[in-house]
């Protein structure tokens, strides 16, 4: 697998690297089961808003501490605000491109961050806790951060999936168009699992595919 000689410096010498001794907010997401997971910690100053340290601890391959380290990069110095606006496509950038497998390293860096962000702004009650009734729009958001290895786009912009519910006893169900000779069928299964499972009030998955 061709890595940009960016991904391999932040790979063998990740900056913002260890859990911050000082923090106001924090973050986990991913799970190492699955092969990836990314913890996140800010400093956020309370005045202005602006991240003033952010440290990571990554569990996974290159791609995922190279992508976790350039993220914090970015982050750090700007407000809450700014970082927020960071997306995946931008941190695949700034690594001077990933492969198509990996570029769902950048979505989970860039989703740690903004959960990180988003406890924070709960905490300090600049925002409220969006612990709703789970409906089809939480279902399509989190399908939307999960990538087609064989490309590097998300499963909806590709139109892959073409059918999402949700009832009132937490069952889902998703149908995804992947022909059953694609290689990457059974990860695309295993990440959408990961992503919905993780939805409060979600009591069972069921992936057609």
């Amino acid at each position: 697998m061709q890595y940009s000689q960016k991904v391999l410096d932040h790979f063998m010498k990740p900056h913002n690297l260890g859990k911050l001794d000082t923090s106001n907010a924090e973050a986990t997401e991913g799970s190492p089961a699955c092969g990836d997971q990314v913890s996140i910690w800010l400093n956020v100053n309370e005045d202005t808003q602006v991240i003033e340290d952010i440290g990571f601890l990554s569990y996974g391959c290159a791609s995922n501490i190279a992508t976790a380290s350039i993220i914090t990069d970015m982050a750090k110095g700007k407000t809450i605000a700014e970082a927020k606006a960071i997306s995946w496509k931008e941190a695949a950038e700034e690594l001077d491109g990933l492969p198509p497998v990996k570029m769902h390293c950048s979505v989970l860096a860039v989703d740690t961050l903004r959960k990180a962000i988003k406890n924070y702004e709960i905490a300090h009650h600049l925002i409220e806790s969006d612990k709703g009734s789970l409906n089809k729009e939480m279902i399509l958001a989190e399908l939307a951060k999960i990538l087609y290895p064989k490309v590097g786009e998300d499963l909806i912009s590709l139109k892959m999936v073409k059918y999402a519910s949700v009832n009132e006893d937490g069952l889902v169900t998703i149908d995804v168009e992947i022909p059953k000779f694609d290689q990457y069928r059974e990860n695309v299964a295993d990440e959408i699992r990961e992503h919905i499972e993780k939805l409060p009030g979600v009591k069972k998955v069921t992936i057609n595919l």
